[in-house]
């Protein structure tokens, strides 16, 4: 089973703290969406005949296009590849895109399940963050989904300058009053050459506290574990049966095939990723010719990936499987670099099984690092 991500690298405005790859002109859409059917025309042979069970519309903002442009993508997915009778069809979606008559429409298409971006519920953060929404929107947007979509997952954001701890909360509880099955929720990070990292070093911005981060982050857990869901990776909480599919399988080490400009491919040996420019990645296409760079793992590359996602996730770090996949060597040096962990009550080996304590979970990429081998 394999899963295909479509990149739609546009954007009505810059969120201040985003450093992925987007244009916030709309001038190119037409021969993007063009370039991307094209992409997988060219690249139909690549994940030699395995099924594809997700297709995940990522960004960018997604649901800046139409439910006909949609339908176009989806239509040359199912073309070019075998898909799984049900396929698990996600779309990211901002609220202020997501109007009523909207809604209804993505409702009758093939999507069927919404990520929607609220990020807070309250305006002073969203003005901080440059988010292009309000909070009536974002619950607006909610109360009309829900009545037509059984699968959303909303983001959240925790660690933001001047929002307390009663007002996270707040944030949380608001989300589940919408019966939303998925939350993923992530620390506010400052990248560098963001618009957030400049106005946090002109002193227009607090910076980040990691100490209220870290707080902010045990509420989460705390609060979403007494409403019975499931902490299944760092970032993702979910009811049972509504685990994202797509995000499961890159944690899982299945191949997934990257559409669009600065979209990444996994085939289980190698990785590649395209040009992060869209008028170059357009122009490449259209002269057959793919804009990709790529990459063979070594045995110490997927050791060390196998590390970093197992820790984030509940399924862990099998010491087996390090055996069976990269030998002895790696399981005995795992062992020995855990060890410092356990002692601090960090990590736990449980009937094989490499995991994070709850204490640990925030740590779990410093953990991770530690924990690799080098070349």
């Amino acid at each position: 089973m394999s899963g295909i991500y479509i990149h739609i690298p546009f954007c009505k405005q810059a969120c201040f703290y985003c450093d992925f790859h987007f244009s916030t002109s709309l001038k190119k859409k037409e021969p993007m969406i063009s370039a991307l059917i094209k992409e997988m025309e060219i690249r139909k042979d690549e994940l030699n005949n395995s099924i594809v069970e997700t297709i995940y519309f990522g960004g960018g903002t997604p649901s800046v296009l139409n439910v006909d442009e949609i339908q176009t993508i989806i239509d040359a997915v199912y073309k070019n590849y075998t898909v799984i009778e049900k396929p698990e069809i996600t779309l990211e979606a901002n609220p202020d895109d997501l109007s009523e008559e909207k809604i209804i429409e993505l409702s009758k298409s093939p999507i069927n399940r919404l990520s929607i971006g609220v990020q807070s519920f309250y305006q002073k953060d969203l003005k901080l963050m440059n988010r292009t929404h309000n909070s009536v929107e974002a619950k607006k947007c909610l109360e009309i989904a829900t009545q037509y979509f059984k699968n959303i997952t909303l983001d959240l954001i925790y660690g933001i300058p001047d929002c307390t701890n009663e007002e996270w909360r707040e944030n949380i509880q608001t989300a589940l009053s919408f019966g939303i099955p998925h939350i993923s929720s992530y620390a506010l990070t400052v990248e560098e050459k963001t618009a957030l990292d400049t106005l946090i070093k002109k002193g227009k911005i607090k910076n980040v506290d990691d100490k209220k981060s870290q707080e902010q982050f045990n509420i989460l857990t705390e609060e979403l574990d007494k409403v019975g869901f499931v902490h299944y990776e760092l970032s993702n909480f979910g009811k049972e049966g509504f685990f994202s599919k797509n995000n499961t399988a890159y944690w899982q080490g299945k191949s997934y095939l990257g559409i669009g400009p600065s979209a990444h491919s996994f085939n289980g040996v190698q990785r590649s990723w395209n040009i992060n420019n869209n008028s170059k990645y357009i122009k490449s296409i259209q002269e057959n010719k793919l804009p990709i760079e790529r990459e063979t793992l070594t045995k110490t590359d997927g050791y060390n990936e196998y590390v970093m996602t197992g820790l984030r996730t509940v399924w862990g770090v099998s010491l087996n499987k390090i055996t069976k996949d990269f030998g002895e060597k790696y399981r005995i040096y795992l062992e020995k670099q855990s060890d410092k962990f356990m002692k601090q009550d960090l990590l736990y080996l449980e009937n094989g099984i490499l995991k994070t304590t709850q204490k640990g979970k925030f740590l779990s990429d410093g953990i991770s690092s530690d924990l690799f081998m080098l070349n």
